[in-house]
């Protein structure tokens, strides 16, 4: 699996024996296959966040985000979509946070432990160096049906209270889905993500050659001009699925347009 050595902290999500709903069968692995360059892990039964403080910091305590690596929720593309995202999010002066979540096929289990690493860095925020009333979440493909999972149902109750960060808020105070996966059923948003209430801003990030995902995103930010919510819809021409920061096509851009959206929105 991809070298730790950046993540100056590393926490696990739940105590031991307290965590909700269930783990793996099988023992957690970097899977053999390494197509593309991408490291696999599955099989997560014990999520844990791990900490890449921002590096010189426009403003102290610095914003933080909270990365969801993508993988259909059956593998988690850990440095494609979690550590080279991190440390360019640390390069732009924010803490980034790659929140290992549990798979394969666990997705109410996956929504528990976003609620959680959201509550998580607000209790630690001190410690972290991060504002805690400006604590993110972005994620890619599954990850970022993850993100607007927890965007959009922030104020649903998905695990019993257990210590004192579940006294926090899990609502994040800005979201990033990028190349979103699952966000619609047929013509309508995915029933997981309504009603579509009092969210936070928004910036969706994806492009017209990735057929199979790209109309959810549209029906997705439709609903989001619909119901008159703080959103930015970046839409590029080519860039395919699963890309991360390596696209040598359009939205290769991506990740800058992100940067210069923070600025706008004075997260950054």
């Amino acid at each position: 699996m991809s070298d730790f050595s950046k993540a100056a902290y590393s926490i696990d999500l739940w105590p031991e024996g307290f965590m909700p709903g269930h783990g793996a069968q099988a023992p957690e692995q970097d899977t053999d296959d390494h197509r593309g360059n991408v490291d696999r892990l599955t099989n997560v039964s014990k999520p844990a966040l791990y900490v890449y403080p921002a590096q010189n910091p426009t403003k102290n305590p610095a914003p933080a985000m909270i990365v969801c690596p993508g993988g259909g929720y059956s593998i988690l593309a850990w440095n494609l979509e979690g550590t080279e995202i991190a440390e360019f999010i640390a390069q732009n002066g924010m803490t980034a946070i790659i929140l290992k979540y549990r798979c394969p096929n666990n997705r109410e289990g996956a929504f528990q432990d976003a609620q959680r690493a959201i509550r998580l860095a607000r209790l630690n925020a001190d410690k972290w160096g991060i504002d805690p009333a400006k604590i993110g979440i972005m994620g890619f493909s599954a990850g970022g049906h993850l993100t607007v999972r927890a965007t959009c149902k922030y104020d649903e109750q998905s695990y019993n209270p257990i210590d004192e960060a579940d006294s926090r808020s899990p609502k994040p105070d800005f979201a990033v889905p990028v190349y979103p996966a699952y966000l619609n059923k047929d013509e309508q948003v995915a029933p997981e993500l309504l009603p579509l209430v009092n969210l936070p801003p928004i910036l969706a990030i994806h492009n017209a050659d990735d057929p199979t995902f790209v109309k959810g995103t549209r029906i997705f930010v439709n609903a989001l001009a619909e119901g008159g919510f703080d959103f930015c819809f970046r839409h590029y021409q080519d860039g395919g699925h699963g890309y991360g920061l390596r696209s040598a096509k359009s939205v290769k851009d991506w990740g800058r347009a992100m940067i210069l959206w923070f600025k706008e929105k004075r997260i950054l």
